[in-house]
């Protein structure tokens, strides 16, 4: 697991997965991430979009996304486990953002972060702020999977004597 004595760039991190995903080229996911991300709240841009619901949730999983992704490979988890970012948009109140972690064929989800924000007061005075809000939700979700995995082996071992008892 990535030690966490230097921080991360997130909004590199944020902007690099962007790029890498699809989502947009970098010229735009730059820019995207400057108008969205800084400024005062309320962010008026998502809600003079012509699709609000759709704008919230490419947001929030634009910036949720990297923090799981980060998570997962920091972890060195296999190929056949994975981390999903669920959204659950409100116009009006907090939207609900869950990371739930798939650990395999045949095994239990956990649900690893349940955040409710506001999207359009998601917005940051400068890029040490963001920083820290990202980190703060790197460090929650990689406790809550390091005690899913510490479970998820108890409960195999648990399974094991069971079948050898």
């Amino acid at each position: 697991m990535r030690s966490n004595a230097v921080p991360r760039n997130w909004i590199g991190h944020v902007c690099e997965f962007m790029v890498a995903s699809g989502r947009m080229p970098a010229w735009d996911a730059a820019n995207y991430l400057a108008e969205n991300l800084f400024g005062e709240a309320p962010n008026g841009r998502l809600h003079e979009n012509k699709a609000p619901q759709e704008a919230i949730s490419f947001l929030l999983s634009g910036l949720y996304g990297p923090i799981a992704d980060a998570v997962f490979r920091d972890f060195g988890l296999p190929a056949t486990s994975s981390l999903h970012v669920f959204t659950d948009i409100s116009l009006l109140g907090n939207s609900a953002v869950l990371v739930v972690y798939f650990p395999g064929p045949h095994k239990r989800p956990q649900l690893l972060l349940l955040d409710a924000v506001r999207a359009w007061n998601l917005v940051f005075p400068d890029a040490l702020s963001f920083n820290g809000w990202a980190q703060r939700r790197y460090r929650e979700i990689s406790s809550a999977l390091q005690g899913a995995i510490v479970t998820e082996m108890s409960e195999a071992r648990s399974s094991l004597a069971l079948k050898e008892g």
